[in-house]
């Protein structure tokens, strides 16, 4: 029986710019920053602060080939045609998105737009609760989302 998931991948293009993006803005804590010396992979891992067991996987495009790769005992597995693709798609805003909880969404938006997060909307009453629409500097969009009842 599976219980719970313990990583999620966001795809990014530079993982020092996703690291700043994630912890220095958002305000996540860092769990790994690891590069594995025989292939230079890194494993860069973050989490809401108060969510300890579920780890968000910062994975430069391609370097998720490299790391199923390297876990099977083989060389590299990125054909240039997807990785560049993947890219494409990135930048477009089409790949990566999800949902973030907030007690206050007016205030995390005031907070996270004057650190520099671009919001694609502002907060808005929903059926669900109060959301507003931000993106990494990558193109990933999420939801910024207050529950109702919270």
């Amino acid at each position: 029986m599976i219980q719970k998931m313990l990583h999620t991948t966001i795809f990014v293009l530079d993982q020092d710019v996703a690291k700043d993006f994630y912890v220095d803005k958002l305000g996540f804590d860092l769990k790994v920053d690891h590069v594995f010396p025989h292939n230079d992979f890194r494993w860069l891992a973050v989490a809401p602060k108060g969510q300890p067991d579920m780890q968000i996987a910062l994975m430069k495009v391609g370097g998720s080939d490299e790391f199923i790769a390297m876990k099977a005992g083989g060389g590299t597995a990125t054909d240039p045609k997807d990785r560049d693709a993947m890219i494409a798609l990135l930048k477009k805003g089409m790949v990566g998105s999800g949902s973030f909880h907030t007690a206050d969404c007016r205030k995390t938006y005031e907070e996270l737009k004057a650190k520099g997060v671009e919001f694609l909307s502002e907060p808005k009453d929903q059926f669900y609760g109060v959301e507003a629409v931000f993106k990494d500097p990558f193109g990933n969009g999420f939801s910024l989302v207050q529950p109702k009842n919270v």
